[in-house]
C-alpha cells in the first residue's frame, strides 16, 4: 500500500521474480507488469483494481506461503485498499525516498489503523537524487503518528547508492552498481563512516523494543547481549502487537531501489520474520443470526466451522462470476453448500481458484488464512459473510465511502440501452464506490464516483468490454443535504378515498440532525396504535424521502428519525400508505428543520517551486480554499489546502499555466461541509432558504 508512484507495483513484480512465481520482470513504464494486467492500467501506468498472487520464500530454511495483494494508489481508487486491508493479515507500506509521506500514504495508513493491520515500512527510490532515508522516516514519526524500528539503514545515496545496513545482523548488504534481477547481495563489513552511526541506532533499536516487550526487556536489564534470533522475535512480537490496537503501532523500516534490484530479498525476510501468518491473529469476532445478536469467535483452525468474508467481486468473461473470499475458519471444497447470512440465501461452490493477478489455479480446498477466488456464488455481493449452514453468523461489516462525483451518460442508439444496462449492472456488483441514478427531472442515467479518473476508467471500460456507445457529460459535484435543526414533532395523516377500500394512515414524526453520514430510526408507538407490521413500511418511506432530498433533490445524510405516535384503519391501512405517509411527514419535517447543503472538501497538496508560491496561494485562495500549510520538501514547496471539489475542476491545466508546467498536485476527499449561504442562493436562482 502507498501512494501513487511510491513503487508498489515495482516492489511486486522483483517479488514475483525473486520468489520464482514470474519467470520475466514486468515494467509498469513497458506497460506489461504481472499485477497490471488490465489494459487500462497498462495504458495510464497506474494501478486501477487489486491483484492477488500467492508465492513461497524460504527464511532460516523453512519455506513459507506468502498472498501479496498489490493495491492502487490513486486516491480515486482507495475502495480497493480498503476492502482488501479488511481481510489481511499485515501490510506493506511503500514510501518515496524524495516525497515521504504523501496525503495517500496518510490514508492507506489510516485504513490500516482503523482495521487494525501490523506493517513494516519500505522506503524506496533510494538511488533518485533528492532521495533522503532519515528524514523519511521522522515524517513515519511524525505524520503518521507511527514508532519507527529502524533495522536498515542505506549505504551511500542518489546515484552512489550501493546496499544497506542490517542493524541486527550488524553487517552491510552490499549489491552490484547494475544489479541484475534475482542477483544476489554480498555481505561485508559496515564501512567504516557508518560504523558509528549504525552503532547508535542499533542501541536505539534495541531499547525501544525491549520498552515495549517484556521478554525481551528481562534479556535487555540482565545485561545479556541479545542475538540476532531474539532480536528478529522480539521485533516479530512488537509488530503484531501493533494489530491489536491497544498501544503504539511499531513497525519496521527498510530500505532500497526496487527499479534497480536492491533491497528486495531482505523485504521478503522481513515479511516472512515480522508480519503475522493467520495463526498469529486473534479469533475473528461475528454476531449470531438468530436475534440474540450475541458475540461469535471463529479461530484461524481447520477445525472450526467455516466462516468467511467474501471482500472482491470480479466477473471474467469466460467464467462470470468469481467472489474473492477469505477465509478465517474452517475448510471451504468444491461442491459445498454455504449459507450468505446477511442475505440469508444458500449458494453452492463449483469451483475455487488460487489467482496469480488475472492467472488461475484450480484447488480442491481452501483452509483458513486463504485468500480465494470461488466460482459459483450467484447472490453474494462485496462485504456479505459466508458460512457453515449449520453455525451460522454474521462478520463485521465493509464500509465504503461515499462518491463525490457525477456524469450523466446517455447511450447513442436503444441497442446501447441493452448494452448500458448490462455494463452498469456488472460493474456496480465489482465495485462498491461506483453508485447509479436517474435523474428525476431529465430521466437521464446519473454515475457516481470517486474521481474524474475513477468515472473516465469506467466509462472506458463500458465501451471496451461491452460495446457501449454513449455520450457523456461534464463532471458535476455529488452534493449532499443534511439537517441543522431538531423537529420535536410532526403529524402527516395519508387518507385516500376513490370507492371501494380506501387508504389511511397516520404518523408522528420527530427529526434530529445526526453528526456525519448515519441513519437512524427509532421506534417509540405504544399501545398498538400503530401496528408492528406497518413500522418498516415508515422506516422504509423515511429513507425513500432522504434519497430525495427537499433542497435540490441530493440525497440527505446524518439523520435520526423518531417515530412517536400515529393511527391506523382496521381496514383501509395497508404498508403502502404507511410508506407513503412516512415518506410525506419526512418530507413535511425536513423542510422545518433548516435544511443545508453540503459539498465535498478535497484536501489538496501543491508541491511547487518556491518562486511560484505567491501564486498557488493566491489561486487556491481564489477557489474558496483555506490554505493549512506550507512546508520544505526536496528543494520544492508543499501548499497543504482544503478546497471545495467544486472549484477544483480544469485545475491541473491551471497550475500548469501559472507554473510553467513546474508544479505538480495531488488531491484526496477530506469530508463534507457546508457550502456558503451566498453560493446556495446563486444555485437556488436567488431564492433563500431555510
Amino acid at each position: 500500500m502507498a501512494h501513487i508512484d511510491a513503487g508498489k507495483t515495482t516492489t511486486t513484480e522483483r517479488i514475483l521474480f525473486y520468489t520464482g512465481a514470474s519467470y520475466k520482470i514486468g515494467e509498469v513504464h513497458d506497460g506489461n507488469a504481472t499485477t497490471d494486467w488490465m489494459i487500462q492500467e497498462r495504458e495510464r501506468g497506474i494501478t486501477i483494481t487489486s491483484a492477488a498472487i500467492t508465492c513461497r520464500w524460504a527464511v532460516d530454511g523453512v519455506d513459507h506461503g506468502v498472498t501479496i495483494i498489490d493495491t492502487p494508489g490513486h486516491v480515486d481508487f482507495t475502495v480497493e485498499v480498503e476492502r482488501c486491508l479488511r481481510v489481511l493479515d499485515g501490510a506493506v507500506a511503500v514510501f518515496d525516498a524524495v516525497a515521504g509521506v504523501e496525503p495517500q500514504s496518510e490514508t492507506v495508513w489510516r485504513q490500516a489503523d482503523r482495521y487494525r493491520v501490523p506493517r513494516i515500512c519500505f522506503v524506496n527510490k533510494l538511488d533518485r537524487a533528492g532521495a533522503d532515508f532519515f528524514r523519511c522516516v521522522e515524517m513515519i514519526r511524525t505524520r503518521l503518528g507511527a514508532t519507527p524500528l529502524v533495522v536498515q539503514i542505506p549505504i551511500g545515496a542518489e546515484a552512489e547508492f550501493a546496499g544497506v545496513v542490517d542493524l541486527i545482523g550488524m553487517r552491510a548488504l552490499v549489491w552490484s552498481a547494475d544489479a541484475k534481477p534475482g542477483e544476489a547481495y554480498d555481505i561485508v563489513a559496515i564501512p567504516e563512516p557508518l560504523r558509528d552511526t549504525a552503532t547508535r541506532l542499533r542501541a536505539t533499536l534495541i531499547e525501544t523494543v525491549a520498552e515495549h516487550d517484556d521478554a525481551f526487556l528481562e534479556t535487555y536489564l540482565a545485561g545479556e547481549h541479545p542475538s540476532e534470533a531474539d532480536l528478529h522475535a522480539a521485533i516479530r512480537r512488537v509488530t503484531v502487537a501493533s494489530g491489536t490496537g491497544d498501544g503504539p503501532t511499531l513497525t519496521p523500516v527498510l530500505c532500497g531501489t526496487a527499479f534497480k534490484n536492491k533491497g528486495v530479498q531482505p523485504l521478503l525476510d522481513a515479511i516472512v520474520r515480522y508480519l503475522p501468518s493467520p495463526v498469529d491473529i486473534d479469533a475473528v469476532e461475528g454476531r449470531t443470526v438468530d436475534g440474540t445478536n450475541v458475540p461469535t469467535l471463529r479461530g484461524p483452525s481447520d477445525d472450526e466451522p467455516f466462516s468467511a468474508l467474501a471482500f472482491k467481486i470480479a466477473v471474467q468473461e469466460h467464467l462470470g462470476k468469481l467472489t474473492f473470499v477469505r477465509v478465517y475458519s474452517g475448510r471451504l471444497s468444491a461442491g459445498d453448500q454455504i449459507r450468505n447470512t446477511v442475505q440469508d440465501r444458500r449458494e453452492r461452490v463449483t469451483r475455487i481458484y488460487r489467482m496469480h493477478a488475472d492467472k488461475r489455479e484450480e484447488v480442491a480446498m481452501a483452509v483458513a488464512g486463504d485468500i480465494v477466488a470461488v466460482q459459483g456464488l450467484r447472490h453474494t455481493v462485496t462485504g456479505e459473510t459466508l458460512c457453515d449452514p449449520a453455525h451460522p453468523l454474521v462478520l463485521a461489516a465493509m464500509e465504503f465511502p461515499t462518491p463525490v462525483i457525477e456524469v450523466a451518460i446517455e447511450p447513442v442508439t436503444k441497442a446501447d440501452q441493452d448494452k448500458l444496462a448490462t455494463a452498469i449492472g456488472r460493474l456496480a456488483v465489482e465495485d462498491p464506490s461506483f453508485h447509479v441514478a436517474t435523474d428525476r427531472e431529465t430521466g437521464q442515467t446519473v454515475i457516481s464516483g470517486m474521481g474524474e479518473l475513477h468515472l473516465e476508467v469506467l466509462v472506458d471500460r463500458m465501451r471496451r468490454e461491452f460495446g457501449v456507445a454513449a455520450s457523456v457529460g461534464r463532471p458535476r459535484v455529488a452534493y449532499r443535504e443534511t439537517l441543522r435543526t431538531p423537529v420535536a414533532r410532526h403529524d402527516h395523516t395519508y387518507r385516500k378515498q376513490n370507492g371501494g377500500k380506501g387508504q389511511y394512515a397516520k404518523v408522528q414524526i420527530a427529526l434530529e440532525p445526526l453528526e456525519g453520514e448515519h441513519y437512524e430510526f427509532v421506534n417509540k408507538v405504544t399501545g398498538g396504535r400503530i401496528p408492528r407490521e406497518f413500522i418498516p413500511a415508515v422506516d422504509e418511506g423515511c429513507q425513500s424521502a432522504m434519497d430525495q432530498g427537499v433542497l435540490f433533490g441530493h440525497p440527505l445524510t446524518g439523520v435520526r428519525v423518531t417515530l412517536l405516535d400515529g393511527d391506523h384503519h382496521e381496514v383501509d391501512s395497508s404498508e403502502t400508505a404507511f410508506a407513503i405517509a412516512g415518506a410525506a411527514a419526512f418530507r413535511e419535517a425536513a423542510r422545518l428543520a433548516s435544511p443545508a447543503l453540503l459539498e465535498p472538501v478535497m484536501a489538496v497538496e501543491v508541491t511547487t517551486p518556491e518562486e511560484h508560491m505567491g501564486d498557488v496561494i493566491g489561486d487556491l485562495n481564489s477557489r474558496r480554499g483555506q490554505v493549512r500549510a506550507v512546508t520544505d520538501r526536496s528543494g520544492a514547496k508543499v501548499v497543504s489546502a482544503r478546497v471545495p471539489l467544486a472549484e477544483m475542476f480544469g485545475y491541473v491545466g491551471d497550475l500548469r499555466s501559472r507554473t510553467s508546467g513546474r508544479a505538480s498536485f495531488v488531491m484526496r476527499f477530506d469530508a463534507y461541509a457546508p457550502v456558503p449561504r451566498n453560493i446556495v442562493d446563486r444555485l437556488l436562482g436567488g431564492v433563500t432558504t431555510g
